[in-house]
């Protein structure tokens, strides 16, 4: 479902059918240690761009809404986990080194994933 900030995401949900008026992260919701999401969130999150760039099943994404300084600079922070390989995720955007190894023809290019 697209976001408000225009972008495709999953985690999102909208329903504003006969009179509904319900907006939802589902992602951020689900983290209990987070700031209350709000519509605006959306427009800096790197989750949407995650997902577009990687589609490993595997990949665990946890979201958590940061305030900053008086309310000011709230930022969305992502953490990935790999559960094929109960391993933290360094960069989402290019996934889990172990799984990237395990693909036949791809060992040599992610061999600096670690870095």
């Amino acid at each position: 479902m697209k976001t408000p900030a225009g972008k495709e995401c999953r985690f999102y949900y909208q329903n504003f059918h006969r009179g509904k008026s319900d907006q939802e992260c589902r992602l951020i919701l689900a983290n209990p240690r987070s700031e209350e999401w709000r519509p605006n969130d959306c427009t800096a999150c790197p989750v949407p761009d995650i997902l577009l760039a990687n589609s490993n099943p595997d990949l665990v994404l946890e979201a958590t809404v940061h305030k900053g300084f008086l309310g000011f600079n709230r930022r969305v922070e992502v953490k990935a986990f790999c559960s094929k390989h109960l391993i933290d995720v360094p960069k989402p955007h290019v996934g889990c080194p172990q799984c990237a190894r395990e693909k036949p023809g791809l060992p040599d290019l992610f061999d600096n994933l670690d870095t």
